[in-house]
């Protein structure tokens, strides 16, 4: 498997494909916004907020700093990606083949969701073209596995596709990431980011300059993020990179859950501010930040950056 672990069919003669920035128009560097919010101003704190959900209408945020270099390196061949059922890396990468015209097929984590109406969001990605593949749960934990991986692709009859991991994070994503990081140099002292895999943050983190500190809210249980993002790092830079930490302790029970008390977190922000406010990870990461500074786990003065991501769907 080649470094930037797209399983690719032999070498074969392909048309020369234009560049995703060429034909998506994404507009970088995002901005930054300065958001007056006494729920830190009260302990001295600065807040900012780097919009990455502004970068492109479909391709929101981490989404396209991940995907974007992939979308290279595939070089028009079909792409294939994994997820669950409300995965927004699914619905990018879906979105991202209606855009430039590629094949994509999502697999999708859960057998038993084959015999069931789409979701909206799976529904979304069917609409974008996607083939959708179901495969049982235990098969999935498994798609790392050689032997795992090729028979997921002779089902979905995608031998010859370019495979992008889920969440996408891979060595070209973090390097991708990484420029997130360095449009960031300078304008904060820690900058924050909501956790998935690990990927955005593995990036972020080695392109900060070296007196600012990223700081991981993760969406999941578990304490597994630590070692997936050095692991990362070391894949894409051959060591761990910037100076990042993770807190696991605001992802609400697990993905996709949002209780009452982060909808009304949520809400409350959106009126505060007026921007529309995704609830699987921003809220999260949002809630994490409240709470820490509280907390006084940031000194006075300190600047800090929140990475939006992503939008309501």
């Amino acid at each position: 498997m080649s470094d930037n672990d797209g399983v690719t069919s032999p070498d074969v003669p392909r048309p020369e494909a234009p560049g995703p920035e060429s034909v998506l128009h994404p507009r970088l560097p995002s901005p930054v916004q300065e958001v007056p919010d006494d729920r830190f101003a009260r302990h001295g704190v600065r807040l900012l907020l780097k919009r990455d959900d502004l970068i492109h209408p479909d391709l929101i945020g981490n989404k396209w700093r991940k995907l974007a270099p992939n979308l290279r390196a595939a070089a028009g061949r079909p792409l294939l990606t994994f997820g669950g059922a409300y995965s927004n890396h699914l619905r990018a990468t879906a979105a991202a083949g209606r855009l430039l015209g590629l094949e994509t097929v999502g697999v999708v984590r859960g057998q038993e969701l084959a015999d069931r109406p789409l979701n909206p969001s799976l529904a979304r990605c069917a609409a974008d073209g996607m083939r959708l593949c179901f495969v049982d749960r235990s098969l999935y934990r498994r798609k790392a596995e050689p032997e795992a991986l090729a028979g997921i692709l002779r089902a979905a009859d995608a031998e010859g596709a370019y495979v992008v991991p889920e969440g996408g994070s891979n060595a070209l994503a973090v390097r991708g990431c990484r420029v997130l990081g360095e449009e960031l140099r300078g304008r904060a002292d820690v900058v924050a980011v909501a956790c998935g895999t690990g990927g955005t943050l593995a990036g972020l983190a080695a392109g900060l300059a070296p007196g600012q500190r990223a700081l991981g809210i993760t969406v999941l249980k578990g304490d597994f993020l630590t070692g997936d993002t050095a692991a990362l790092q070391t894949r894409a830079f051959g060591a761990r990179r910037g100076r990042w930490t993770l807190d696991t302790r605001f992802h609400f029970g697990g993905y996709a859950r949002v209780p009452a008390e982060l909808e009304d977190f949520a809400q409350d922000f959106e009126s505060r501010h007026g921007l529309p406010v995704e609830r699987l990870y921003v809220a999260k990461l949002l809630y994490g930040l409240v709470a820490l500074t509280a907390e006084g786990a940031f000194p006075r003065g300190t600047t800090l950056a929140a990475v939006i991501t992503g939008r309501p769907f």
